[in-house]
């Protein structure tokens, strides 16, 4: 563990965000693509490497859990306008805000997951599931769409989406969290009900039981991602609106290749034809 001087001291600080190294380079998902008006992309890149960073904190092994909620909340001070040199991700996120006008409120919504992650390693059940992705991913959707200056009433369905794409996540990583991290997303309640464990996310591939308590996650999140469609043809800003459209498909063929793919036997993720194919039907749909 690095020291860190006070943070009232004049003297150089190394920086608190240190990367996880846990799938940095295997996003999924478009981030301020082109399709976003080109004026907001670098606030939609503040927050990304914000919550990216903050993120990485959380998922850091070599950190002991109290660490991890003690940079976090030095993140959280950053954003309220404490000096921030030695957390420059949460220094720009705070410039963004007030460039933008936009509160806090999103970024400390993701603080309070990624707190959570430092010290919850398990999910009883779907519900307590979503009540995490209430503050892991809707954030995200609610910060794209305030932006944007977009009506509240397209939330829903934007939570829909950020949680179907979290849960996806999930499924993706779900051998590498619980080898690396010890910390297990799919919920208890539904390993049970298929008839196994915690212990089968140690196998090399994925045995019948799992893949059944898989099948019913992805049910379930198939059922989000149908919820989510409702989101494009609510958005005003037409670049906003198609590339909500386009992750909307990428969802979609992500979750067919994890319902045919073996997530602890390699994982699973979109080729170039599923991108390709994604933002054809998505600029075509949110074009309408």
């Amino acid at each position: 563990m690095s020291a860190l001087a006070s943070p009232g001291s004049g003297h150089a600080r190394q920086s608190i965000e240190t990367p996880s190294g846990k799938w940095r380079e295997s996003e999924n998902f478009p981030v301020g693509s082109w399709l976003i008006r080109r004026d907001l992309r670098v606030h939609v890149h503040a927050f990304y490497r914000f919550a990216r960073n903050a993120d990485d904190i959380a998922d850091n092994p070599a950190l002991a859990p109290a660490e991890k909620i003690r940079r976090l909340d030095r993140m959280a001070a950053v954003l309220e306008g404490a000096p921030g040199a030695d957390a420059p991700a949460a220094a720009a996120m705070r410039q963004s805000l007030l460039d933008t006008g936009l509160t806090a409120r999103h970024c400390h919504d993701l603080l309070h997951a990624f707190r959570q992650d430092a010290v919850k390693q398990r999910y009883r059940d779907w519900d307590e599931l979503m009540d995490y992705c209430r503050y892991s991913a809707a954030p995200v959707g609610r910060q794209l769409l305030d932006l944007h200056g977009e009506a509240r009433a397209t939330w829903p369905a934007a939570d829909a989406l950020c949680a179907a794409l979290q849960v996806l996540n999930h499924l993706q990583d779900c051998g590498e969290d619980y080898r690396r991290l010890d910390r297990v997303y799919l919920p208890l309640a539904d390993l049970a009900a298929a008839g196994t464990g915690i212990e089968a996310l140690a196998a090399a591939v994925v045995s019948p039981a799992l893949r059944r308590a898989l099948d019913v996650l992805l049910d379930r999140t198939a059922a989000l991602v149908e919820l989510a469609r409702d989101l494009p043809p609510g958005v005003a800003a037409r670049g906003l609106r198609r590339e909500c459209a386009v992750i909307v498909e990428l969802a979609a063929r992500l979750l067919l290749r994890l319902r045919h793919g073996d997530p602890l036997a390699a994982r699973v993720g979109l080729g170039t034809r599923d991108f390709l194919a994604a933002f054809a039907k998505g600029l075509t749909a949110g074009a309408r």
